[in-house]
């Protein structure tokens, strides 16, 4: 996969869903999945669900770039 600038990207509330901000907020502070899938009130997998989905979205391949490329564009 290409490496994307995040200028190159539409900005963030474009792309991004009504709890994506949390996901990645959550994902940020370095929270396992079980501890997301409890504080969001979804299951495990659902979380793991959004995460595939929100990278897809982004761009990027990982979790780990979906949250760097949240703290670049200032969702968190």
């Amino acid at each position: 996969m290409t490496a994307v600038a995040a200028t190159d990207r539409p900005a963030s509330g474009s792309i991004l869903g009504e709890n994506d901000g949390r996901l990645l907020a959550l994902l940020a502070e370095g929270l396992p999945l079980e501890a997301i899938a409890r504080r969001l009130g979804i299951s495990e997998r659902t979380v793991r669900r959004r995460i595939r989905a929100l990278c897809d979205r982004i761009g990027v391949g990982n979790p780990v770039q979906a949250v760097v490329w949240a703290v670049r564009v200032g969702v968190v």
